[in-house]
């Protein structure tokens, strides 16, 4: 459970990093984190359990 945690953690500062790029400015943790739960969970989840991650 951690790992998986750590695992999305780990993508949400990811996300972070690509959408600050585009917007040219920091546009903050929480604010990549609740665009990436809305808009990428859910398919990065699948994705993840299709790999029998």
């Amino acid at each position: 459970m951690y790992q998986q945690y750590l695992a999305e953690r780990e993508e949400v500062l990811r996300h972070k990093w690509l959408e600050s790029e585009r917007a040219g400015r920091d546009i903050g943790f929480e604010r990549a984190l609740m665009d990436w739960i809305f808009n990428h969970r859910a398919k990065w989840r699948k994705s993840r359990q299709a790999a029998g991650e």
